[in-house]
C-alpha cells in the first residue's frame, strides 16, 4: 500500500528554472507581461466602483476618491499609449534589424524603456489631475458618467478657470500625436521590409509577429480618438454611456485575446492570402 504524506504547499517552477532567462528570452514577452498589468490597472480604476455602486443604489465618490481614480485613469491610459510606442521600436528592431535584436534590445533597454513608460504616465497623471481640480467646482456637484471624467468635470466650473486644463489636455493631445506617428513610421519601414522578404512563408512570419500588436494600437487609437471628438452633450444619452464604455473597457479586454491569435491558425491563414496573391500575380 502506497505512503500518502500531508502537503502543506506546491512550488510553481513558472516557464523556466533560471528566472533571467524567462525575462531576457524575449523583450516582446517582457513588454506583454507589462501591457496586461496595465490592462488590469486600467479596467480596476473605474469598473469595480461602478459594479459596487450599481449593487449599493449609490453613486456617491468622495472628492478624493475623484481626485486618485481621476489620476490612476490618466496614468494607465498614457503610459499604455507609450508602451505601445516602445513595443512598436522593439517590432522594428526584430523584423528589419534582426541580427542586431540581442544587441539592442538588451535587458538595460528594455529597463529603460518601461521606465520611461512609467514616468510618463506618472507625469500626465498629476498635470491632468492638478490642472482639473484646481479649478472651482459650483453648481450640483452630479457627473453624468460612471467614473470622474474630467469633460464631465469641467461641465461644473462656472467660469474660465478651465483654461488651463485644456492646455494641459491639448498638450497630452500633441504627445499621444507624436506618438501615432511614431508607430505609423515604424510600421512603414517594417512593412517595407517585410514585403522585400522572397518567401510568402517568411513575409506570414514576419507579419504574425508584428499584426496583433498594430491590431492593439488601432483598437486603442481609434475608440480614445472617436471619444475625445464626439460632442459631450449636457444631459448625455444612453448611447454616450454605452461609447464611454466601449473605450474605457473594451481595448483593454480584447488585447489578450488578440495576442493569443498569434497561433499556427493566424500564420496558415497568412500564409494562404500570401499563396493567393502570388497564383494571382502569376496568373
Amino acid at each position: 500500500m502506497a505512503n500518502f504524506t500531508t502537503m502543506s504547499g506546491f512550488l510553481l517552477m513558472g516557464f523556466s528554472g533560471k528566472p533571467e532567462i524567462e525575462i531576457l528570452s524575449s523583450p516582446m514577452y517582457f513588454f506583454l507581461k507589462h501591457l496586461s498589468f496595465l490592462d488590469l490597472c486600467y479596467i480596476s480604476v473605474t469598473v469595480p466602483r461602478s459594479i459596487c455602486n450599481s449593487f449599493m443604489h449609490n453613486g456617491y465618490i468622495s472628492l478624493w476618491e475623484c481626485i486618485l481614480q481621476c489620476f490612476a485613469f490618466t496614468l494607465c491610459g498614457c503610459a499604455e499609449m507609450a508602451l505601445l510606442t516602445v513595443m512598436s521600436y522593439d517590432r522594428y528592431v526584430a523584423i528589419c534589424l534582426p541580427l542586431r535584436y540581442e544587441v539592442i534590445m538588451d535587458i538595460s533597454t528594455c529597463v529603460h524603456g518601461l521606465l520611461a513608460v512609467w514616468a510618463s504616465g506618472i507625469l500626465a497623471g498629476v498635470r491632468h489631475t492638478a490642472a482639473t481640480f484646481s479649478i472651482h467646482f459650483c453648481g450640483a456637484n452630479i457627473i453624468h458618467q460612471f467614473f470622474c471624467d474630467v469633460p464631465q468635470l469641467l461641465k461644473l466650473s462656472g467660469s474660465n478657470e478651465y483654461v488651463g486644463e485644456l492646455r494641459v489636455s491639448g498638450f497630452l493631445s500633441l504627445v499621444a500625436f507624436v506618438c501615432f506617428i511614431s508607430i505609423g513610421v515604424t510600421y512603414m519601414h517594417i512593412f517595407s521590409t517585410v514585403l522585400r522578404i522572397p518567401s510568402a512563408e517568411g513575409r506570414a512570419r514576419a507579419f504574425s509577429t508584428c499584426l496583433p500588436h498594430l491590431s492593439v494600437v488601432i483598437l486603442f487609437l481609434s475608440t480614445s480618438v472617436f471619444d475625445f471628438l464626439k460632442p459631450h452633450l449636457e444631459s448625455p444619452t444612453m448611447s454616450d454611456f454605452l461609447l464611454t464604455v466601449f473605450y474605457t473597457v473594451l481595448p483593454q479586454t480584447l488585447n489578450p485575446i488578440i495576442y493569443s491569435l498569434r497561433n499556427k491558425a493566424m500564420k496558415t491563414a497568412l500564409n494562404k492570402i500570401f499563396e493567393r496573391r502570388k497564383d494571382f500575380l502569376f496568373f
